[in-house]
């Protein structure tokens, strides 16, 4: 079954520079042209991939990720203009999973959405519980990708959901910020370790009963991160 993607900036040469390019890689390609129409297209249809710029009209690009993200764990791509490392923060703030600069290579940005695809698809013919794995009070759907503590499900980003997975199946290994930059982004991603420490945040802000004092996720000082079972 074909990838589909929605496409969303408001300048119409680049959504259909973009959507040529991919529909030659046989994805299914839908497009918006303002935050608005993004995010209702965003709640009526089921995409693999979000590509959303920042700069939007009636709704701005954050604010759709944002609001996306309440319903939704599908992967999302934010599109800059600016080369503030400030917008990339945001972005990953509410919830993105990557960013792109402009101008960018379209090249670049299909590799990326080929990275964030193959990491976020579901194995296939899962057999009875082989794709369940539990430690502790986490139970981690590995199929599905999804993630409960306690009974309760948590809706996580693909990212998130990487880093639980590498937690969860190495307890109380610690990991750097450099080390969980390479693992999880990849060692030609050009962001940096500030990248990993929003993350982690915006993690333990979702799945730590107190995320000022987190049980699950915890930190070695001077040293990195790592899982308490």
């Amino acid at each position: 079954m074909a990838k589909k993607v929605l496409v969303v900036d408001d300048e119409k040469l680049i959504v259909k520079g973009i959507r040529f390019s991919l529909e030659q890689d046989g994805m299914e390609v839908d497009t918006a042209y303002d935050g608005e129409e993004a995010f209702e297209k965003a709640k009526t249809n089921a995409y693999d991939m979000i590509l959303l710029d920042v700069m939007l009209p009636k709704m701005d690009g954050f604010e759709v990720c944002q609001q996306v993200r309440e319903f939704s764990n599908v992967p999302i791509i934010m599109l800059t203009a600016k080369g503030d490392d400030m917008d990339k923060i945001l972005g990953l703030e509410y919830g993105a999973d990557d960013y792109i600069t402009k101008p960018f290579n379209i090249l670049e940005v299909k590799a990326r959405i080929k990275a964030i695809m193959r990491r976020t698809a579901p194995a296939a013919k899962p057999e009875d519980n082989a794709n369940i794995l539990k430690s502790g009070d986490v139970t981690l759907d590995i199929a599905g990708r999804r993630l409960q503590i306690l009974g309760k499900d948590f809706n996580l980003t693909s990212k998130e959901f990487d880093m639980v997975y590498l937690f969860v199946t190495n307890p109380g290994k610690v990991y750097s910020r450099e080390l969980l930059l390479n693992t999880i982004w990849g060692e030609d991603y050009p962001g940096d370790a500030r990248t990993v420490d929003v993350h982690i945040r915006r993690l333990r802000e979702k799945i730590e009963p107190n995320p000022s004092e987190p049980r699950y996720i915890q930190t070695r000082w001077g040293v990195g991160y790592y899982y308490h079972e």
